[in-house]
């Protein structure tokens, strides 16, 4: 299957691992990917702080760009549901293109179990893995079943857990409570700093009880958020991308 990648601009600025790795997970199941090096930010900074023009102009160039991709594969869950759903609401044109390409934006995961149905990868993780949730991918995206859902139709674990059960020897542990915000919000964390690091300093706590080596999310973000704040505290478990622990081999 042919995919473009869509890599987010702060994966691409701070953690190009992370892109690296996803082209490796995506090859290793028998994809053809595809980067254009003229992509750019999908806008969503700008349309958490209301900036609409801007917005629509990243938003246009994302379509222009992706509009003729059989699929687009992106290892972020928040920039992924920026094109699905907020696109929607910015008056961008053509309606028929905007839900089009929204609908053929996957994040990792997602596209792994539900477009592939290849939620084992081939890789191997032998350490104690702690799975932050992230706010975009569960409750935007379904790639889990939020806690205050009140009916659940569906019991199986979600993309991101089902991948992660599938790595050889991780042991998967999830926090308790399982899908409170690591307190990072894009914008939210310089407007309200303080707020801010105190939520992430109770997800800190709650993830360094599991036990666990190593975090993981969908989301580079709040993976950093999440590492700058561990280190000034110098505790918590290790900041690394799914893409990351998916591109380790049964070599390794």
């Amino acid at each position: 299957m042919d995919v473009a990648l869509f890599i987010p601009c702060y994966v691409d600025q701070l953690a190009p691992s992370v892109g690296i790795a996803t082209v490796e997970v995506l090859e290793r199941v028998g994809c053809r990917v595809r980067y254009d090096p003229g992509q750019t930010c999908c806008g969503q900074p700008f349309v958490t702080a209301g900036e609409w023009s801007q917005a629509r102009r990243l938003a246009r160039r994302y379509l222009d760009r992706f509009a003729g991709a059989d699929a687009v594969v992106c290892p972020s869950a928040s920039c992924v549901a920026t094109v699905r759903r907020r696109y929607a609401e910015l008056s961008l044109g053509d309606t028929r293109v905007v839900k089009e390409v929204g609908a053929r934006t996957y994040e990792l995961s997602e596209f792994l179990v539900r477009v592939l149905n290849r939620p084992d990868v081939g890789a191997r993780f032998p350490y104690r893995v702690a799975l932050l949730q992230s706010c975009h991918g569960l409750r935007e995206l379904h790639l889990g079943h939020p806690s205050e859902a009140v009916e659940i139709e569906d019991s199986a674990p979600g993309p991101t857990e089902a991948v992660l059960r599938a790595v050889r020897d991780l042991e998967l542990v999830l926090p308790d409570p399982p899908d409170e915000c690591c307190g990072f919000g894009g914008l939210f964390s310089v407007q309200f700093p303080e707020i801010s690091t105190r939520i992430g300093r109770s997800r800190l706590v709650a993830l360094a009880a599991t036990g666990a080596s190593h975090v993981t999310s969908t989301d580079a973000s709040c993976l950093f958020h999440l590492e700058g704040l561990g280190r000034r505290a110098a505790f918590g478990p290790r900041p690394i991308h799914l893409a990351e622990i998916l591109a380790w081999s049964e070599e390794r």
